[in-house]
């Protein structure tokens, strides 16, 4: 049901809608900033988890522990696989909106306002462990997997829908949905007998491609219009793949030959899906494969001076073990490309990252950059 604070709301967001999202064609080109958005939301796996693992009490896959955290604020572990903030953070911050709070934080009677902002500025839905395929988090113990965090959208949804049709309307459609997903089918796949004799490597791959067709329609028929899909990256070349293979350490390219499918099914999937949609939807598809092999052929021309190793943990590589409370942490997180033996990005890395989807070339975004996007 409508609140007070409904009316208050609806001309707040129908007064940024005239004059911040967007309205002047050209503006971000003259000023040299980012268009705005009014909303941010999160989907995907620990690559983007805020900590909604955090509530999920089976679950071994959290980050709540140290040294993550160790360069949040107040060196707060807060269940992002991360040194720090994350791409997801990054991407929020870069756009001035606050950090997207995990869904799962906003749960219950006390909470009821902290929702209710939190539906019209952004929510983070991402959960370690997760796949596109509900199977996915098996080994882990337990995951949120996509369909449940389209379901858990749904919910933040009905608040958005409680502003006056109009201004939700609005809300939903310049606001950004953003999807990091895939890893985890695939290391799925590279572990599992029984995945690999039921369907190849082509198969598995357009089999994920398919399913995650049907989520972004369910998010596409709630209203969202701008989406920023990320694609697989080399996961052959993290830090535990490394250690694993032979002494020199040298990436996984079988690994990386999967991931390599899986980008090129969901490229065709993305321009399918908006053929099929008559142009409703717009988006832009980030290439996190090319740019995580730009990095590794080139650290030192994006500041990084090991893009092997972990910054945390044990052994080989530091990849002998995951980043726990007594493993080795590395001195300088700036200089390290991977924080973990996953390959679980640093603050530093992530942003960096971030950086390379604002950039104005289509080197790495495609069919539009995500500048474009957010000024369409």
């Amino acid at each position: 049901m409508p609140t007070n604070n409904t009316p208050f709301l609806t001309i707040f967001l129908l007064f940024l809608g005239l004059l911040r999202f967007d309205s002047f064609p050209g503006l971000e080109a003259a000023t040299g900033k980012l268009a705005s958005i009014p909303g941010l939301y999160v989907f995907g796996d620990s690559l983007v988890d805020a900590g909604n693992n955090n509530y999920l009490p089976i679950s071994i896959s959290k980050a709540n522990y140290p040294h993550n955290g160790v360069d949040f604020p107040n060196k707060k572990p807060t269940g992002r696989f991360c040194n720090g903030k994350n791409a997801a953070d990054a991407i929020a911050e870069k756009f001035g909106l606050p950090l997207p709070p995990p869904y799962l934080s906003l749960r219950g009677l006390l909470k009821r306002e902290k929702r209710k902002s939190a539906a019209v500025t952004g929510v983070n839905f991402a959960s370690g462990g997760a796949g596109i395929f509900n199977s996915s988090d098996q080994k882990l113990g337990q995951a949120i997997p996509l369909s449940k965090q389209v379901n858990n959208w749904l919910s933040i949804h009905e608040e958005v829908m409680k502003l006056e049709p109009s201004a939700a309307q609005l809300h939903l459609s310049k606001s950004l949905f953003t999807v990091v997903i895939g890893s985890n089918d695939l290391f799925d796949y590279f572990g599992s007998f029984k995945l690999r004799r039921q369907s190849n490597p082509q198969q598995y791959t357009q089999l994920m491609a398919d399913k995650l067709k049907e989520q972004l329609k369910r998010i596409h028929d709630s209203g969202a219009r701008r989406f920023l899909i990320i694609g697989v990256a080399q996961i052959g070349c993290t830090p535990g793949k490394r250690a694993k293979n032979s002494t020199l350490h040298e990436c996984d390219e079988g690994a990386n030959m999967w991931c390599s499918l899986y980008n090129e099914a969901l490229v065709k999937m993305l321009q399918q899906l908006k053929q099929e949609l008559q142009g409703s939807i717009t988006y832009t598809y980030f290439d996190n494969y090319k740019s995580l092999h730009d990095i590794i052929s080139n650290p030192a021309r994006y500041g990084f001076a090991d893009v092997t190793s972990a910054c945390c943990g044990n052994g080989e590589l530091n990849a002998d073990l995951p980043c726990l409370p007594l493993a080795k942490l590395c001195s300088d997180r700036t200089k390290h490309l991977f924080w973990d033996r996953y390959g679980h990005p640093t603050e530093a890395a992530a942003r960096t990252i971030v950086d390379l989807m604002l950039t104005d070339d289509t080197h790495y975004s495609s069919p539009i950059t995500l500048t474009q996007l957010v000024s369409t």
